[in-house]
């Protein structure tokens, strides 16, 4: 897809893309929130669709930095941090790959930042 090709159909390429990567994300963000915020759990998947399928970067490279954002952001993001490594890995990422970019937001998050998303990762790891 061209970036100057309209996303007419965002959540629909959304719903491929987090089905793929996070199975009944939508559904379980809609049981959660569904009261509170109707149309987040829509409005998040149509947002992947436009974020996460526009093309231009390879989806495993995708996650691999939004790994390392979420690295760099801190302890509050570990559950965030654990989905994405868990897609990350459904991508073909693999540990060294994802272990990699989490150690090179070392130096921009903090020592404490990267051994917390360490930790995150390696509970996914072993989740395998």
């Amino acid at each position: 897809m061209s970036l100057d090709e309209p996303q007419q159909d965002a959540y629909a390429k959304g719903k491929v893309f987090t089905e793929e990567t996070n199975p009944g994300m939508e559904d379980a963000l809609r049981a959660r929130y569904e009261h509170l915020l109707p149309g987040l759990a829509r409005d998040l998947v149509e947002l992947n669709g436009r974020a996460y399928t526009r093309g231009v970067i390879d989806p495993k490279v995708r996650e691999l930095i939004t790994i390392a954002a979420l690295t760099a952001q801190g302890g509050q993001t570990r559950p965030q941090l654990k989905i994405h490594v868990a897609a990350a890995r459904k991508l073909d990422a693999t540990r060294e790959e994802i272990a990699e970019a989490i150690y090179q937001m070392g130096l921009y998050g903090g020592m404490p930042a990267m051994f917390n998303a360490l930790n995150a990762a390696m509970e996914v790891f072993e989740a395998e």
